[in-house]
């Protein structure tokens, strides 16, 4: 480790600082370190015979945003993340006692995935913690690839507490999915390979939970082009390395349940925040109703299935949010697609949702005959179609003539929805569109 550049010491009373009652010798967050562009130049060496070098290409979705966009697509790694190039090179590091002893990781699942996979090529035992709410589908592979799966914590801090615990009692290799700086170094590949594959480079965005992926490339990037622009991209609901840029350091940050569940880290990396935190240029937080519509367009459009934490790059462009970028050549990083089929159909209704293209709406309408069959055919005169129908006589106070009528309909878009609302008014006095989105919805940004 003698290659990376440490930082002086961090105080004890330094503002935001968590108590630390384990030990990872690899993430001290009292001695930080940077990561060198040289170490990410060794990890490109030693990882790629077992590691895919992945396409990036135009997106069909250029026209559509105005930008010029290109993917670069990590979700086409074997275990479905870009988490196998840093699981890779920390295990190919490992010490031949290391080695036999085994490993043990924390993680929502990718990273997890990727160890156990990687550990299993290299023949390598190895255990991964996963909090209770990690996705059904992330665990099963883990199976897979004969881990050892521990079910236990909450949320991801409890997962990693436990698994740091396992460490030390069993004498396990913890290795740190987001700060490990090997770790970190071997995410910094993707952005080697992506100022190989794209020219003239504008911006790259990267998908930002515990900060390595962030800080790898933004590393890899400046040093080849200082003029490029990274920008970081969070969920409000874990946006921990914004919260870090308030505060002027790493601090534990509250998360929610959110659509991009491998960025849900409650506080970012010591040695993540240190390399990174001069390199970024800007910091975007995005609503989850963006991140479903992301995930909708991938499909539609890319015909890609990308998870939640792949799709928030596309979600801080449709957004509004990086309206700077308009005319402008743009990567971005779709880091996963793993996402377990029951979530992508409720993302997928939710992403129809947001968009205005699934409406819930009520209408009072006579209840004579005829009065339902007049409104059906109201709707499919304005090429409507309905996905869910039923009618309420008990609670219509007011009127007993009157029926009040709940309707579920699919439109082609938001101005057809307009459409549809427009002329239920004009024939109806009471008509309510329930959760009908605002198409000045836009997401918060922090600049630094």
């Amino acid at each position: 480790m003698e290659n990376y550049t440490k930082s002086p010491d961090y105080s004890e009373e330094s503002e935001g600082e968590l108590e630390i009652d384990y030990e990872d010798p690899m993430c001290n967050p009292k001695k930080p370190v940077m990561v060198p562009f040289e170490e990410i130049t060794s990890a490109a060496y030693k990882i790629r015979s077992g590691v895919a070098y992945t396409p990036c290409v135009r997106s069909h979705m250029s026209s559509m945003t105005g930008m010029d966009i290109y993917l670069k697509k990590d979700f086409l790694q074997q275990t479905g993340s870009f988490k196998e190039r840093g699981a890779r090179y920390a295990l190919i590091q490992l010490t031949p006692e290391e080695k036999k002893r085994g490993v043990i990781a924390a993680s929502l699942g990718n990273h997890a995935q990727a160890i156990s996979y990687h550990g299993y090529q290299l023949e390598i035992p190895v255990t991964v913690v996963m909090p209770i709410t990690a996705p059904i589908m992330k665990i099963q592979k883990c199976k897979e690839y004969n881990a050892n799966v521990i079910m236990e914590g909450r949320n991801m801090a409890e997962a990693k507490k436990r698994a740091m615990q396992l460490a030390a009692e069993k004498g396990w290799t913890f290795i740190n999915g987001y700060d490990n700086p090997r770790v970190i170094a071997a995410q910094g590949t993707i952005g080697l390979e992506i100022i190989e594959q794209v020219e003239d480079i504008d911006a790259v965005i990267v998908p930002t939970g515990g900060g390595g992926l962030l800080a790898g490339v933004a590393v890899a990037v400046k040093t080849l082009n200082p003029s490029i622009k990274v920008i970081g991209v969070e969920s409000e609901r874990c946006a921990s390395y914004t919260n870090a840029i308030e505060h002027t350091n790493p601090i534990h940050t509250e998360i929610e349940a959110t659509l991009a569940d491998g960025l849900a880290v409650p506080q970012v990396g010591y040695n993540a925040w240190l390399t990174s935190k001069n390199l970024v240029d800007k910091m975007v937080v995005v609503k989850e109703e963006w991140i479903a519509v992301a995930i909708l367009r991938f499909i539609e459009k890319e015909k890609c299935v990308v998870e939640g934490a792949g799709a928030c790059g596309l979600a801080a462009i449709i957004s509004g949010t990086l309206e700077e970028f308009k005319g402008k050549r743009v990567v971005l990083i779709l880091t996963g697609g793993n996402i377990d089929t029951t979530l992508l159909g409720r993302c997928i209704e939710r992403g129809l949702a947001a968009d205005g293209r699934l409406v819930k709406f009520k209408v009072k309408v006579s209840d004579r005959p005829g009065g339902i069959s007049e409104l059906c055919k109201i709707i499919s005169s304005v090429g409507v179609s309905i996905k869910d129908i039923m009618h309420e006589r008990a609670w219509v106070a007011s009127d007993i003539f009157s029926v009040e009528v709940k309707v579920v309909c699919e439109t082609r878009d938001y101005n057809h929805t307009i459409e549809l609302r427009d002329r239920l008014n004009s024939k109806y006095k009471k008509v309510v569109f329930d959760n009908l989105p605002k198409r000045e919805l836009v997401s918060s940004s922090t600049d630094y």
